[in-house]
């Protein structure tokens, strides 16, 4: 009878400890889909998507999740694959300065139109 509840007790242990590792898999599996650009129906992730390439891109992210890869692993993978347009969140390197500044550069010249706007009223 003792032997029986240990064994209930180490089962119940193990299918936890797996539990824990599944959902930290799914929680990583969703992060990195979400921040994933179909490319088919651009202005969707693949999280949201139901194309072909996005299920493809679920199956590829799920196994190499599975392989014990890390998120920056697999983004490194797709980039090199599909290259950085895939990631919504590039890197900042020569390919990517226009992403990365042009927001700034409409932000700044929004102001000076603003600014010649207020001055020529007064």
């Amino acid at each position: 009878m003792k032997i029986l509840k240990i064994l209930i007790i180490l089962f119940l242990t193990i299918g936890f400890s797996h539990l824990k590792s599944y959902e930290k898999n799914n929680e990583l599996k969703s992060k990195i889909l979400k921040n994933i650009r179909c490319l088919i129906c651009q202005g969707q992730s693949v999280y949201d998507s139901e194309s072909e390439f996005a299920t493809t891109i679920k199956l590829i992210v799920e196994r190499k999740i599975n392989k014990g890869l890390k998120e920056q692993d697999i983004y490194k993978f797709l980039r090199e694959k599909y290259g950085d347009w895939i990631i919504y969140d590039p890197k900042l390197n020569k390919n990517t300065y226009i992403l990365w500044l042009l927001p700034l550069l409409l932000f700044l010249l929004g102001g000076v139109i603003m600014r010649k706007k207020l001055k020529f009223k007064n």
